[in-house]
């Protein structure tokens, strides 16, 4: 399952996994997308050992802006990953 997480204002989408166990640990991916004319901008990282699995069409120093949303955001993953989602009345 992918559930919402926020918008950022350049219209980048954060969504997340549910969290899902591999090899004994438990894991939540964490993907950025934005609408581009040619598609997508994309890039998905694993947590909790932030090894990014794709990068595509971002700037680095975009990549670092979501290294520090995903870190200060991590344990929210987690939460949200574990009861379905963010809930929201």
């Amino acid at each position: 399952m992918i559930y919402p997480y926020m918008t950022l204002a350049d219209g980048t989408e954060i969504s997340h996994t549910h969290v899902f166990e591999e090899e004994g640990v438990q894991k939540v991916e964490v993907h950025f997308e934005r609408p581009t004319q040619q598609g997508f901008d994309t890039a998905r990282c694993q947590l909790p050992s932030y090894t990014w699995l794709i990068q595509e069409g971002f700037s680095e120093a975009e990549i670092n802006l979501f290294d520090q949303i995903m870190h200060s955001n991590a344990h929210l993953f987690y939460k949200y990953g574990a009861n379905g989602g963010l809930q929201i009345a």
